[in-house]
């Protein structure tokens, strides 16, 4: 037996063809799970009185709570959700300054993340489990019900490695896309990737035109290798490679990501192994800054050297820009996002 979150619409018509339903009853369960999501089973009217009682008995209608909401002063927050076995996962709601119409979900994809990388405090705690299709989709539910306002843009940047839980984050993206789902745009849904060569490939040959940043940090194996030891295994020409082959396929730009990290990663020969790296590429360069995080290491590299790195860049006729932190005082940018113990 497993939570009704945890089935794909596909699966779910499965389940309910195998109970003698219609197909339309599909359609009427997604609704009620992800479209105006409901507690429990006898909310679902539309539903036959034998039908609720039997989902009731064979697929749990499972709940993401809010345990903590953390308010920042340039006005993003960050939750803290409890799952329904006790795991708690993190997102963060990013609002335009200044506009009620545009609100940023960071979203997370698992509780945790296998990928260690050394300057993320995610990674420095763990991984515990993928989340469930419809644990992704709640988060977005959670939060505009809370906020009163409607997400309008998703990055796939929480917790997690989106390509280690592809199935579940697929499924939940489709959802969250779907025009009679919860109708946010394909161009508005961006999914992060640390450089899971499969899950790039996967993502080029899906029919959805969802955006692709890439976690680079480097773009010098040996630096890269340190500063991410889990990708490893992923060396930089095969990234390359994979990355030309979505481009050819989507002919979608492709954006990197680079934590600009004082003495680590910011010398004249990081930015000309970037250039090098980028010579060609249909990519945006986003350059970030360095969050505080607990214990770390690394401190961020000094402005004079972000500007010349960002005038350089531009020069070269890399599209570049210099994104700016958010939530920071509230451990929700960038890099800060923990993995919060079981609260079973």
């Amino acid at each position: 037996m497993k939570p009704i979150k945890a089935y794909s619409p596909a699966e779910l018509s499965q389940l309910l063809a195998e109970e003698g339903q219609p197909s339309f009853r599909t359609k009427q369960l997604l609704e009620w799970l992800y479209v105006h999501p409901v507690r429990t089973y006898d909310e679902m009217t539309n539903l036959p009185a034998q039908l609720r009682s039997r989902l009731f008995e064979i697929a749990p209608l499972t709940q993401t709570e809010i345990i903590e909401r953390l308010d920042s002063k340039d006005g993003s927050s960050k939750y803290l959700l409890r799952l329904y076995d006790g795991n708690v996962v993190e997102c963060v709601a990013i609002p335009s300054s200044g506009s009620r119409d545009r609100l940023t979900l960071c979203l997370s994809s698992q509780v945790g993340c296998a990928m260690a990388c050394r300057f993320c405090a995610t990674g420095a705690e763990g991984f515990n489990r993928n989340l469930l299709l419809g644990e992704m989709v709640d988060q977005v539910n959670v939060i505009q019900q809370d906020l009163g306002l409607r997400v309008s843009n998703i990055v796939v940047m929480g917790q997690g490695e989106p390509f280690l839980n592809y199935e579940n984050t697929m499924g939940a993206l489709r959802i969250i896309n779907d025009p009679k789902g919860i109708a946010i745009g394909a161009r508005k849904i961006t999914i992060s990737t640390c450089g899971i060569l499969s899950g790039i490939t996967r993502l080029s040959k899906e029919p959805e035109q969802f955006t692709l940043a890439i976690s680079l940090h480097s773009a010098r194996q040996e630096v890269r290798n340190e500063l991410m030891p889990h990708v490893a295994s992923y060396p930089l020409g095969d990234l390359r490679r994979a990355i030309i082959a979505y481009i050819e396929e989507t002919n979608r730009r492709v954006t990197f990501e680079y934590l600009l990290l004082d003495g680590i990663n910011d010398s004249q020969k990081d930015l000309d192994a970037l250039m090098a790296f980028c010579n060609g590429l249909l990519c945006h360069v986003n350059i970030l800054p360095m969050n505080p995080v607990q214990g770390s290491p690394y401190q961020p590299s000094p402005q004079k050297i972000v500007n010349k790195w960002i005038e350089a860049l531009e020069t070269a006729g890399i599209s570049t820009t210099l994104r700016t932190s958010r939530g920071s005082d509230i451990q929700g940018a960038c890099g800060q996002l923990k993995n919060p113990k079981c609260f079973t």
